[in-house]
């Protein structure tokens, strides 16, 4: 009936009931039972079940308000691991973590994404299987495998959808050629999306709506609304690289378009004007590199970039209304240059409500953020309530 209250419902199987545990605090039977709404021994066996699976153990006993204390239980988050993958287009980051998405062991070493399919997946596995070994773990210890691309995915798939700086890699079956090789389950989506994940998860976990844009060759956003990372119908949501800049003119674009974000504030545009005006640049840390050395062109150019960014962004803000804008990439290593024109034109065109709490800041995960990110959406699925039931049941069986 219109105009009752809504409560949420209450954990009903062992996997719902799990979710509790979630945030790390000890808990015991009867704060479980008073939580619940189940009985005693509902609460009793459920614990038993998840500590067969190994997703709790004993914390302990809790004060004891009279008589013997009463024994703790807590999420254990080393358990099982996640192996995350960040592939970039030059670079490879690959982190093996805890059930929280706590690194373990990690290896960051350039390889070219444009190599192909073949021998990028097979040095993955390879890496991984080492890294695994690495971190004193054991293959069937993985709950699974969660890699970041650098262009379009189908999240439904894992395949990329013509990617434009990924040649060969069109429609090629991530998932299956991982677990051809690795044995584990795997999941897929682009870059700025596990970064987004990554970001929130551990330096934000308490912003609800969040955009995080990833500014380096290419530009990106990753959408997080109420707490959850938002894809849109196709998986194309935060494509902020391709949003028209108003007045960038007939500026081609690698997309086939012109105008587009990418082609004006990317770091190959910013690097092709320095070239133009003298500069010895290559790639886009080679910018980062001469701002940081005081190159008053290259600041320039930055900042000018940032600006050309904030145009864009200023219409999402007031479309979306997030609370933070978190930039990360290779030239936001470039600092103030381009978090200043950023700002500048954000808080300039958007409404005066959209920004007024408004927090634009530089990303603290830094180069965590994507192999956290990637490794989360393997947690998020290995911990869901019906995946927890379904581990429970298979170990009944066994």
């Amino acid at each position: 009936m219109e105009g009752l209250a809504k409560f949420p419902p209450r954990p009903t199987g062992a996997g719902e009931m799990f979710q509790l545990f979630r945030n790390g605090a000890p808990r015991t039977r009867a704060s479980l039972v008073a939580e619940t709404g189940q009985s005693r021994s509902t609460v009793a066996a459920r614990i038993d079940a998840l500590r067969s699976v190994g997703l709790l153990a004993p914390a302990g006993e809790a004060t004891s308000t009279g008589g013997r204390p009463p024994s703790t239980f807590a999420f254990d988050p080393g358990g099982r691991i996640a192996l995350g993958v960040d592939l970039g287009a030059t670079h490879a980051r690959i982190a093996v973590t805890d059930l929280a998405g706590v690194p373990i062991a990690q290896v960051d070493e350039p390889l070219a994404i444009a190599d192909g399919p073949d021998p990028v997946l097979a040095w993955v596995a390879e890496t991984g299987r080492k890294l695994v070994t690495q971190a004193g773990r054991r293959m069937d210890e993985l709950a699974g495998v969660g890699i970041g691309l650098p262009g379009p995915v189908d999240h439904g798939t894992g395949r990329p959808v013509n990617p434009p700086i990924m040649p060969g890699w069109g429609g090629v079956d991530v998932p299956a050629e991982l677990y051809a090789r690795l044995g584990a389950p795997v999941l897929v989506d682009n870059d700025v999306n596990i970064m987004a994940l990554g970001e929130h998860r551990t330096m934000a976990p308490d912003v609800d709506d969040l955009l995080f844009v990833k500014v380096a060759t290419g530009i990106g956003a990753g959408v997080i609304m109420d707490g959850q990372l938002r894809r849109g119908a196709q998986g194309a949501a935060g494509d902020l690289g391709h949003v028209t800049v108003p007045g960038a003119g007939d500026i081609p674009c690698r997309c086939g378009n012109n105008g587009c974000l990418e082609a004006v504030a990317g770091g190959a545009a910013i690097a092709a004007r320095l070239r133009a005006a003298g500069a010895s640049v290559g790639t886009t840390q080679d910018i980062v590199d001469l701002v940081r050395s005081g190159d008053v062109a290259a600041g320039q150019a930055v900042r000018q970039a940032g600006r050309d960014i904030g145009s864009v962004l200023a219409a999402s803000v007031s479309l979306l209304n997030p609370a933070r804008i978190v930039v990360g990439g290779i030239l936001a290593g470039a600092g103030e240059h381009l978090m200043a024109g950023i700002r500048e034109v954000v808080y300039q065109r958007s409404l005066p409500l959209a920004t007024r709490d408004l927090r634009i800041t530089p990303s603290e995960a830094g180069a965590q953020a994507g192999v956290v990110g990637a490794a989360t959406l393997v947690i998020e699925q290995y911990l869901a309530p019906s995946s927890v039931d379904t581990l429970i049941a298979a170990k009944e069986v066994m």
